[in-house]
Parts: C-alpha cells; structure tokens; sequence
C-alpha cells in the first residue's frame, strides 16, 4: 500500500473518529493500531511503544507540565488575583474602558504566572463578568475580551504549550520562552488597545463608572503594589532564573510550585483540603494532556514508518511555492485544525510535517515555531469547539448567548491575525531577546 493511501485512510480515521466525539488521546491511537494492521506492519506497534518510552515517558523536560499546573492552582487559591483586580478596577472604573482595560492587564498577570487557559479564563470571569454587564458593558466586548485576554496564557510564559513544542522541535525551553515573551505581551496591549479604541468612539459600549466607594487613589495604588509583589515575585523566580541560566525549565518550574505554595501560606489560605484538591486535578490535567502526547507519538510513528508522513512532506513540496507562501498555507492550515482540534494534537500531528520542511527552506525554527504559537490562540476562539467559548458559555448569565460570546471574539481573532502577520514582517520581534540571551556567544 502506498504512502498516499496510507496518508489518507489515516487522516479519515482520524477525522471519523473525532466526529463521533470520542477523546482525542484515544482516537490518535486507535488510529496508530488501526494503520498499523491496514497498512500490513504491525510489527511496526513494537518500535512505537519504543518510541513512546524515549520520547514522552523518559522525557525530562515535561516534567515541568505538571509542577506548573500545580503552580497555576495554588495561585489561584492564594486570591492574589481577586485583590489586584479589585484595586485595578476602583483605580480604572471612572476612566471610559477601565474595566476593559483591569481586565487586560490583570489577564496577562495571569498569563505570565499560570500558563493554564482554563484557570484564567474561569477566573477572570469570575471576578470581571458580572461586574462589566452590571455597569453597562457591551456583552460580546464584556465576553470577546475576557476569552481571547484569558487564552494569552498558552503564548506568554511559563506555558505549557511551549514546554511541548520545545520537546517536540529540539529548541531550547528558554530560547521558547525567550522568543514568545515579546510576541504575547504586545497581543495583549493589543486588546487593551482594542478596548481604548472602542471606548473611546463608542463609550455606550465601554462607559465609565461611578462608584460609591470612597477611597483615595493613593490608597488604591499602595493596595494594587502590595498584592503585586507575590505575583512579581513568583515571574522573577521562574522567568529570571531561566532567563539567567540559573535553572532549566524543569527546575523552575519547580521553584514557582514552591514559591506559589509560599505565598498560599502567608497569605494564610492554606487548607489540607484544598492542597489535596489542587494534587488531584493536577494529576487530572497532566493526565490529560500526557494521554495525547502518548496517543500522537503513536499516530505520527506509524504515520512516518508506513510511509504517509513523507508522502504529506512531498505533496507540500510538490507546490512548488516561495517560502512566505508555503508558510502562510501551513498557518491557515493551522487556523482551520484550531476548529476542530485542540492546540495539543495540532502541535504533536504538525510538527513532524511541517519542521522538516521549515528546515530545508533555512527558516529560523524558532520564529516559525513562535508564529505557530500565536496562530493557535485563534485554536481556542473558532467555533464550533473553541474551548474559550464553552467555558465563557458556562460562566455567562443565561440572557447572554452563544451568538453574543461568538461575535464578541471575532474582533480579537482579527487582532490575532495581525499580530502574526507583523511577526512575519518584523521577525525581530521573535528572535531580538533569543539573540541577546542565548545567541550572542
């Protein structure tokens, strides 16, 4: 049997599979055994389990999954995030679009100390929701801006989903990091921009607010400073010591458990009940997301040795396209399976076809693999299984709908979309701090 064939009765397995809702883990590899026996090598299962042990099981490096997970939920029960925002909005509610703007900046916080979609996007609309459509915010900017602000934490790190693209593409966790931080930050002051810009000529849909509380703007800033701190704190000890090439990625990520840990302590939330919570939907998540890797290695094992991957390769090759073209296929393609997958399977099934292919045009990896990152925030904001949109769906009163959350994102899919294409254009912005970090000797 040929590549060709081998290429498309596995892709329709997949898809098939996927349809009928079942999980992505296990679809991946019911489609690995499945190919294996139709293409007549299941002999090849052997060298994949083989593979599945070097490349996942013994793998250093996604040690660091779990620990940040378990960062993310002891930040969460430390309420640190809850008094910032607080302080943020008192300070910015009289301004048009402060709450807009707390949102943001409170968002890429987030980001920058959790790295988990759904922890800050629960959060955030948590604490923001009800607030903004108390005071007349528009819904679809109340939940457009909330989603796409909480799904930042896949692009700034410390991110997980950098953590496995770095496993999967031999590129340095800190050169990741390095070349992700600038990318993220400025797609987040895009969105307070985006706010700005909205308030500013239509302030019906972002007005400002008068509030009852009596507090002294001198007040507010020395609070917002004080609950800064353990946040501050808990960036230098992960990203400072990467940066600095104190400690690996794996090392840190254990440093900001503990410090996360820390500071649930002395701000004196700490409960034997709610650590033993926060192990338990650690091991959940981790699971989880190990699960896929574990059902994707198999997938692209046998997808390579049968023949199917190099017959993807060639088919690409075979466009016979300039670079920046080829390349912009490969982003839409990676725009298109954000619909449908989740950021996990599109890195682990992309990856094999499109690196070696990046390699051969002399692409830098790393602005390729940061382009990509930026790209696949769009993964949690497309209908129909965007997973932003169900949690906001969950989070939001009944009389917002689907359709208000739906159209609400649209606007910062479009922001998404610019901002990789100023990457493209200005690849500086990407590789300047790997260069000045990693590189320069």
């Amino acid at each position: 049997m040929t590549g060709e064939m081998i290429a498309l009765i596995m892709a329709g397995l997949l898809v098939l599979g996927l349809f009928m809702g079942h999980p992505l883990a296990f679809v991946l590899g019911g489609t690995a055994v499945l190919g294996a026996l139709i293409a007549g090598k299941p002999q090849v299962l052997g060298i994949v389990i083989n593979r599945i042990y070097g490349d996942v099981l013994d793998n250093y490096v996604l040690i660091a999954i779990p620990l940040f997970v378990l960062m993310a939920r002891f930040l969460s029960d430390s309420g640190v995030t809850d008094r910032m925002f607080e302080s943020l909005r008192l300070m910015l509610a009289r301004v048009t679009g402060g709450l807009g703007l707390a949102v943001v900046l409170i968002s890429i916080l987030l980001a920058a100390t959790t790295g988990i979609i759904g922890a800050s996007i629960t959060v955030m609309g948590v604490m923001a929701l009800k607030p903004m459509l108390q005071y007349g915010y528009s819904k679809q900017l109340s939940t457009g801006l909330i989603a796409a602000s909480g799904c930042l934490g896949i692009l700034i790190p410390p991110s997980i989903m950098l953590i496995l693209m770095s496993s999967n593409s031999g590129i340095s966790v800190g050169e990741l990091f390095a070349g992700a931080m600038v990318p993220g930050i400025l797609l987040g002051l895009c969105y307070g921009l985006y706010v700005a810009a909205v308030a500013f000529f239509r302030p019906d849909l972002a007005p400002a607010v008068r509030l009852e509380e009596h507090i002294t703007r001198g007040a507010l800033l020395r609070m917002l400073l004080l609950e800064a701190l353990p946040p501050l704190v808990l960036i230098f000890g992960i990203l400072g010591t990467m940066l600095m090439g104190i400690a690996t990625a794996t090392e840190a990520s254990a440093v900001g458990a503990v410090l996360a840990l820390l500071i649930v302590i002395a701000r004196r939330r700490f409960q034997w009940a709610t650590f033993v919570s926060a192990l338990r939907e650690t091991a959940l998540t981790s699971a989880m997301i190990l699960f896929i890797v574990v059902g994707a290695t198999a997938f692209t094992g046998v997808f390579n040795i049968t023949g199917g991957l190099r017959a993807t390769q060639n088919l690409m090759r075979a466009l016979d396209m300039e670079p920046w073209m080829l390349i912009a296929v490969m982003m839409f393609l990676i725009f298109i399976l954000g619909m449908f997958l989740d950021w996990t399977g599109i890195v682990l099934l992309s990856f094999p076809i499109f690196l070696p292919i990046v390699q051969e045009m002399g692409v830098d990896p790393l602005w390729f693999v940061v382009l990509m990152a930026v790209v696949l925030q769009t993964s949690f904001l497309t209908p129909p299984f965007g997973y932003a949109l169900f949690y906001m769906r969950a989070l939001a009163p009944k009389d917002v709908t689907y359709g208000d959350i739906v159209l609400g994102v649209l606007p910062f899919i479009g922001l998404i979309v610019l901002m990789a294409l100023t990457i493209a254009f200005f690849p500086q912005l990407v590789t300047w701090l790997p260069d000045t970090l990693y590189r320069s000797n």
